[in-house]
């Protein structure tokens, strides 16, 4: 990594664990490590060890292919034969303590074991409880790049892409290494490096103009045992092909394909395949053909089929054209509408990724129910750790509390303990592929996600795609530990504000799964009706009686159908709805009494006020950490906190007004509400 420290190392800032009273019984393996034979990737990993010795101990361990009788030694070696998962790693001693083995069933699997043996040392944690047996839980573990070669990142709030600038591949590749070490030391394993939303150029990179610059990339990330994805335009034979047409089905197309198929391969050897948008707001797709999306994916898994790469195709396809009037239309069954009934029809490299609610990484909606429906095929989970419609890094908001909820929801699909998380690892039915993938955080501010914080969110999605059964706060307190140390008090206030952030956040903006009230296109700040009377079919239908959406099989749009019993007539009935999900689900009168004895409308009141409170005693913790942590985060992240405080205001006094206009009701407490 390069030299410039503070922000920019994230949680590699080894030298947290220089007043460690652990760290001796680890000292004395650390002057030696031997290998008995290396690779691209092995070398990564003697690297990374040998980094964080010296920043530790302040030594340079000694790399040897011969050891002597008597010194102690790390022993790193890729053991096919041992009995490990893929990518899997075992630690421990041999020899009578002479010795501890780093074995990893791959190359991967011994660069995430020294990964895992640092955090070990780092966090505090004895020599015994360093020594373990792990594996990923998902084979795919992917961040999703939404950066364009403009430079501009769609849902970016981190600044530029440190892929590309004024519509060219940036050639200095230093950041990427330091990229590809960031994520291989939580377990990530693929990368896709431009947007989704393919546009003129991008649709080139899978051509030999691009080509070259980003098999440069995949070299760097390729040391690391992450490989390289693309998105790619459906539309492309059409468009850089020369064809007239795109039609899955055409041999001419499928041609053309193979040939570009054949083509990337010769630069990138591993590459892992393609992230394809298709029939989606606007983007082009088999529909226009007369064919389905099981024609299409089908097409391009064909053409990657012989090199073994996948075509992860996203269910994100809906109509946006309604009509606000037609109350029967419903958004959120857009996604099981146009794959359920082709479960099945898919090749066994296409995976289908679909987003963890129906609608659009809302700070609350219910779980898809796609999940629970596809049991012939494979399925990707996708989360977005860029904060489009969570406070844009502006705000803090800890994902993994939303992510947890999702993971641990129980489908039905198979009877009870049908987990999403075993159903996107594919284990559930016995799929080929899964796995989970996250919209990028990342951008070139110093701190490389624009709030440094959200750091917390980019490690604990890499931590918890590799183990979903991992819980929110423990990943927290380990993000923290490695990150600032291991002081009691700041562990304690950073994880305790963490753990809150995601609940706050949802406190000052739209309540009980209602979602949206924001601004359009740009998504931030509070905007009631903004997309009331809009295409995009993300409504509220607040009145001065009610607000909510009606997704009842009896009296509403009948979403609640897509979901397998019990979990249909949970929803269906507001007495045995999550409260959480109440507007989600239901149109509700105002008056209507919460568990708490409230009316609904005075929980909007109180939590609006709440939130704002909040946020205020974030910024009395976070004070009180003042020369206890690196200065440059401190003062970055109470930059941040200013910015919140105001919004998180303007956020109550718009929502609490709108509703106070609504129905002439006022909060019981007396506190301001503007009129």
């Amino acid at each position: 990594m390069d030299n410039r420290g503070g922000v920019y190392e994230c949680w590699l800032n080894y030298s947290n664990g220089e007043a460690l009273s652990s760290k001796e019984e680890y000292r004395r393996f650390c002057s030696t490590i031997y290998i008995e034979e290396t690779s691209p990737i092995i070398a990564s990993a003697i690297k990374e060890l040998s980094f964080a010795i010296n920043r530790i101990f302040g030594t340079t361990p000694k790399v040897v292919c011969e050891i002597s009788g008597s010194e102690q030694y790390l022993f790193l070696k890729a053991a096919k034969e041992e009995n490990l998962a893929k990518e899997g790693f075992k630690i421990q001693s041999f020899d009578e303590d002479k010795a501890i083995k780093i074995l990893g069933k791959d190359d991967n699997g011994v660069l995430y074991g020294v990964f895992s043996f640092i955090r070990a040392m780092v966090t505090g944690k004895s020599l015994e409880e360093a020594l373990l047996e792990d594996a990923p839980a998902n084979e795919l573990r992917i961040i999703d790049h939404w950066d364009n070669i403009s430079g501009d990142i769609e849902r970016g709030y981190a600044g530029k892409s440190f892929f590309y600038k004024d519509n060219e591949i940036i050639k200095d590749s230093a950041r990427i290494k330091d990229y590809a070490r960031i994520l291989a030391s939580v377990g990530i394993n693929g990368v896709v490096i431009n947007n989704v939303n393919v546009h003129q150029y991008e649709t080139k990179f899978i051509t030999e103009e691009y080509l070259p610059y980003i098999a440069a990339f995949s070299k760097e990330f390729r040391t690391y045992g992450i490989k390289t994805y693309l998105s790619v335009n459906f539309a492309a034979p059409i468009e850089i092909g020369g064809l007239a047409t795109a039609d899955p089905l055409a041999e001419e197309v499928k041609a053309w394909w193979r040939e570009t198929a054949d083509l990337i391969y010769e630069y990138i050897p591993d590459f892992g395949g393609f992230l394809v948008k298709a029939d989606s707001e606007y983007r082009p797709g088999p529909f226009t053909y007369g064919r389905d999306h099981a024609d299409g994916a089908n097409m391009l898994a064909e053409a990657l089929e012989p090199f073994g790469g996948l075509v992860i195709w996203r269910c994100f396809v809906y109509n946006c054209q309604l009509d606000w009037r037609d109350r029967s239309k419903d958004r959120a069954k857009a996604a099981y509408d146009n794959f359920k009934p082709l479960d099945g029809k898919f090749k066994d490299n296409v995976i289908l990724q679909v987003k963890n609610g129906p609608m659009d990484f809302q700070i609350r909606e219910a779980v898809s129910p796609l999940f629970g429906a596809m049991k012939d095929t494979n399925i990707m989970l996708e989360f977005q750790a860029a904060q489009e419609y969570t406070g844009q890094q502006k705000h803090l908001c800890y994902l993994l509390p939303m992510w947890k909820e999702v993971v641990n929801f129980d489908t039905y699909a198979k009877g009870e303990g049908s987990y999403v998380r075993k159903v996107a690892a594919g284990s559930i039915f016995h799929r080929k592929h899964g796995g989970i993938a996250a919209v990028s955080n990342l951008g070139d501010s110093q701190c490389w996600t624009g709030h440094p914080l959200a750091q917390a969110n980019l490690y604990g999605f890499g931590r918890l795609a590799w183990n979903p059964e991992l819980t929110s706060e423990a990943i927290a307190e380990e993000w923290s530990k490695i990150t600032f140390g291991c002081e009691e008090e700041v562990v304690k206030k950073i994880v305790s504000m963490l753990l809150e952030s995601r609940e706050v956040y949802e406190k000052y903006t739209s309540p009980l799964g209602i979602g949206w009230m924001v601004n359009p296109n740009h998504h931030y700040g509070p905007s009631v009706d903004g997309y009331e009377y809009s295409l995009w079919g993300t409504y509220h239908y607040a009145d001065f009686r009610g607000i909510g959406v009606d997704r009842t099989a009896a009296t509403g749009t009948g979403y609640t159908c897509q979901y397998n019993e019990p979990i249909a007539s949970r929803y269906e009935k507001i007495d045995t709805c999550p409260e959480e999900l109440l507007l989600f689900f239901h149109h509700v009168p105002y008056s209507y009494k919460l568990n708490s004895g409230k009316t609904l409308l005075q929980h909007i009141y109180d939590t609006h006020f709440e939130g704002v409170e909040k946020v205020e005693e974030f910024i009395e913790k976070w004070t009180s950490l003042e020369g206890k942590i690196n200065e440059e985060f401190f003062k970055l992240v109470m930059d941040k906190f200013s910015v919140q405080l105001k919004d998180s205001k303007e956020w109550r006094d718009v929502v609490n007004t709108y509703f106070y206009r609504r129905t002439g009701i006022g909060d019981v407490k007396g506190r301001k509400i503007y009129e």
